[in-house]
């Protein structure tokens, strides 16, 4: 047998010891504990050889990461799962994370719960509305900006999730998405993706455990210039609040 086949057949057999997946920079490392009479360039020629041609039975679940067919998650995920009398609510989380918004990502000087059907429209409502004005000490004043998120517990609805999340995009400088952490790898990577390419912000949380959210940022959401039409027109119906 030689080095390449070694490599490939013990890459082969490592991804499926590993229920959760494991990634290249692993298995080379892995690979080269093993195997230190086979060069590193050797090694990684072979890996190379691995991932142009993967086995029949192991599949990429998202970019860079190697998981064998017997681990593939189901179609559908479960909501998180809840103590007896107890019952977890998206609602739980608004205040929390717009709190996090202003003290932990500093995005917003100011964020308020709003969800429910608030802005009276198919085209949904944000769940939380933040906005970012100058402070005093600023020396140059930035622009006034309004920031919107859209928080899901359940991780059947992520789709549906990132749309509303760039329908915000109408009326808000910045939009988030926010999911749960224990979301497959494949959502993950996939809106990870999407997230990038839209300019949308992405934030992981534990969804299991309102008191504990821990929330954590996977891309930060880029600014663009709204329609200001629909700004003073959503804006208006939660001036008070939030001004």
């Amino acid at each position: 047998m030689s080095s390449t086949q070694k490599v490939i057949k013990r890459a082969t057999e490592l991804v499926g010891q590993t229920p959760q997946g494991i990634r290249y920079s692993e298995l080379n490392k892995a690979i080269s504990a093993e195997f230190p009479d086979i060069p590193p360039n050797t090694i990684h020629g072979a890996l190379h050889k691995f991932r142009s041609d993967l086995p029949a039975d192991i599949y990429l679940p998202a970019r860079g990461l190697y998981q064998h067919e017997k681990y593939k998650p189901a179609e559908a995920t479960k909501a998180p799962k809840q103590s007896q009398g107890t019952r977890i609510r998206e609602e739980d989380f608004y205040q929390s994370f717009a709190d996090w918004l202003v003290n932990e990502l500093e995005e917003c000087t100011k964020a308020i719960s709003v969800g429910g059907s608030t802005f009276k429209d198919k085209w949904g409502t944000p769940d939380v509305v933040g906005i970012r004005e100058a402070r005093r000490s600023d020396i140059i004043k930035p622009p006034t900006e309004i920031v919107a998120a859209e928080l899901k517990i359940d991780t059947n609805g992520l789709i549906t999730a990132f749309g509303q999340s760039c329908a915000y995009k109408l009326f808000a400088h910045r939009s988030y998405i926010v999911v749960p952490k224990n979301s497959s790898e494949d959502d993950i990577s996939r809106l990870d993706s999407l997230a990038r390419i839209f300019g949308i912000g992405l934030i992981l949380f534990n969804a299991s455990d309102k008191s504990q959210p821990q929330y954590e940022i996977r891309s930060r959401a880029s600014r663009h210039e709204p329609d200001m039409f629909y700004v003073n027109r959503y804006l208006r119906l939660i001036e008070d609040e939030l001004f």
